[in-house]
């Protein structure tokens, strides 16, 4: 099948290029960092905000950074990743109505210039990847490419679409749909994607992240928007910025939280 922008598609190298994805930016350095583990397994969670000083009533516009990379201690193939939930502060508000609205069929297959140019108005979130895929009776190739990150409907509910493309070693596209629910206690709003099951044999997941920019445009309200939770006569104030549950094939689950810290602004 041929897709639009002028990519092949291949259903086996989608599946271990769209679910083996690591992404990396300048300044994780700053960032917050967890590390779990279970067994062999280890999850490295980072994640962090921007920017830091915000207000104490009220929301201003942040961009959040998260990003997992998922390995193992004896160096053998983890087990396959089937869900990834990513939960954010109460405090920040996710507002779909903020942007356009763009649909699984506009994006998916096509290269990341054509999904850029076609859902131009529901770009949220952007980074890159690189991925190890699994080559019959050869060893795992290694494949980079973009991560675009566009506010979609899905069955008539909002969704975030991650649209994966790469070029090794075959021109593919897949996209991942973020489903958002509500969230309990000091967290608002849940990002969950059901990652394809795959073959053991043609790739597993050595990462997963994402970057949403949540600025406004003049008169339009932010997508992403945030208040520092400092009681009155407080400078600042340390809270939990996100927290992410990692699901695995073989019934491992990994829970990771991310606390970060803010200026309040009055």
């Amino acid at each position: 099948m041929r897709a639009r922008g002028r990519t092949r598609r291949s259903v086996r190298t989608v599946a271990a290029i769209g679910i083996a994805a690591s992404l990396c930016f300048a300044g994780w350095a700053t960032a917050a960092t967890e590390l779990v583990q279970k067994g062999n397994l280890r999850v490295s969670f980072r994640g962090t905000l921007r920017p830091k000083k915000l207000p104490r009533q009220g929301t201003a516009p942040i961009t959040v950074r998260v990003g997992g990379r998922i390995f193992t201690t004896d160096e053998a193939d983890p087990p396959g990743l089937t869900q990834i939930a990513i939960a954010i502060n109460r405090r920040a508000r996710l507002d779909p109505a903020a942007r356009p609205s763009c649909t699984y069929g506009q994006i998916q297959p096509s290269t990341t210039a054509y999904a850029r140019r076609v859902c131009a108005g529901a770009r949220v979130g952007e980074g890159t990847f690189s991925a190890s895929v699994a080559i019959p009776e050869q060893a795992p190739y290694p494949s980079q490419g973009t991560v675009t990150a566009f506010n979609g409907t899905a069955g008539g509910r909002p969704v975030i679409f991650l649209h994966i493309y790469g070029t090794e070693p075959l021109p593919t596209s897949f996209t991942l749909p973020l489903r958002m629910s509500r969230g309990s206690g000091q967290f608002g709003t849940v990002l969950t994607g059901q990652l394809p099951s795959v073959d053991a044999h043609v790739g597993f997941v050595t990462g997963i992240a994402l970057e949403l920019d949540g600025g406004s445009r003049p008169g339009r309200r932010p997508y992403l928007a945030a208040g520092c939770p400092a009681p009155k006569g407080f400078p600042g104030a340390i809270f939990p910025l996100t927290r992410a549950e990692f699901h695995f094939a073989d019934g491992r689950n990994l829970l990771s939280t991310l606390v970060e810290s803010c200026t309040a602004r009055e």
